[in-house]
């Protein structure tokens, strides 16, 4: 234990030796938080309108009128030309374009459907679904509206209604910021460990001071002990920081237990760590482990489920994502601070990274080769 306790004190004074790794260890996460929470999100709030109004009657003026009303929607342009209007939309000057077609207003009044055609840009299919999904809303309440209009005095009151009451739980506001902080300081601590950790290994073995280790009688699990923990404690720093900063400027709620979400995030560590270890000892430089480091963050970050549901994945990624440790910490990190969730609700995330890290890190002492 002594043993140990003297390396990890050696690895502190090797890190913070490094002037810009020391500050950049506490000032990356700040800028971090600061700059990804508000600004990754799917929310769409300016889609660019262009609207080709051949039929000029109060009808598709009022449904232009519920356009400009709506939050979502921007009409940006107006054109009585289709192919003005879809080189535009080629060039991406706009979103969507809505055709009114000339008899709209005289099809409604006849008590007919009227038609109308919108083309919408889906270069970006996300997008593309969300502005549908807005205008059908907009022309929803403008049907409601019509059959209002249709059946004044009329009296509908003894028709069977069905009223719809919906309640938002864990994020009533539907703020998206709730939803991608938990997220992003799973990033954040994944990038501390599994980066910072495995640099630090190739970085001794590139400059060869690593070889003043191995001649002495270091065991193997002590020396790799002593490469996690401090990286496990500057990860955990880094990890208060965002709460702190997620609290105070983004006022993110926490519902669950803080030792809880620390002592997740610690295993999460070792696991990421161990991995970390276990690559570097496959590298001989620090751009042998830069690629193969990168490799692994993107698959690990993308199929997290950060920005996309997991069950939407095909059956292989699922497959594939029952060893990737950021899956766990996204779900435990969301479900603790803005769900209040117990040791209880959480433990089969909890038991699969307690494996992860304890086959990782096992594979790391395994592999690692002390050599004079």
């Amino acid at each position: 234990m002594r043993t140990i306790l003297y390396l990890i004190r050696k690895e502190f004074i090797q890190i913070f030796r490094d002037k810009f790794i020391g500050k950049a260890i506490f000032a990356v996460p700040i800028v971090q938080m600061l700059i990804l929470v508000p600004a990754v999100t799917f929310e769409i709030k300016n889609v660019n309108l262009c609207i080709i109004d051949r039929d000029m009657t109060i009808e598709s003026r009022a449904l232009i009128g519920k356009l400009e009303g709506s939050s979502f929607f921007n009409i940006s342009y107006s054109t009585f030309s289709e192919e003005e209007a879809n080189a535009l939309l080629h060039r991406g000057k706009f979103d969507v374009i809505i055709q009114i077609s000339h008899g709209f207003g005289r099809e409604i009044g006849k008590g007919n459907t009227g038609k109308i055609l919108v083309s919408a840009n889906a270069i970006n299919a996300a997008n593309a679904q969300l502005s549908w999904a807005y205008l059908s809303g907009v022309i929803r309440e403008y049907n409601m509206e019509l059959m209002v209009t249709k059946s004044a005095g009329l009296n509908f009151s003894s028709v069977p209604q069905v009223h719809v009451t919906n309640r938002y739980w864990f994020n009533e506001l539907l703020n998206y910021k709730h939803y991608m902080l938990p997220g992003v300081l799973g990033i954040l601590v994944l990038a501390i460990g599994f980066i910072l950790a495995g640099l630090n290994l190739v970085k001794e073995k590139e400059s060869g001071t690593i070889e003043q280790i191995n001649v002495t009688p270091v065991r193997k699990y002590q020396f790799i002990t002593a490469k996690m923990v401090p990286f496990l404690i500057i990860g955990l720093v880094d990890m208060a920081i965002g709460l702190t900063i997620g609290k105070l400027i983004f006022n993110i709620p926490f519902e669950g237990s803080i030792a809880l979400l620390f002592l997740c995030s610690a295993i999460f560590m070792a696991a990421v760590l161990g991995l970390a270890l276990f690559v570097s000892t496959f590298s001989n430089t620090q751009q042998q482990f830069m690629f193969t480091g990168f490799f692994f963050m993107i698959i690990f970050v993308l199929m997290s489920g950060i920005f996309t549901p997991l069950e939407s994945m095909p059956v292989w990624a699922q497959k594939i994502n029952l060893v990737n440790p950021v899956v766990y910490i996204m779900r435990i990190n969301r479900m603790v601070m803005l769900k209040g969730s117990t040791f209880q609700d959480i433990s089969m995330e909890i038991y699969a990274l307690v494996l992860i890290a304890v086959v990782f890190t096992f594979l790391a002492i395994n592999r690692y080769r002390k050599t004079a």
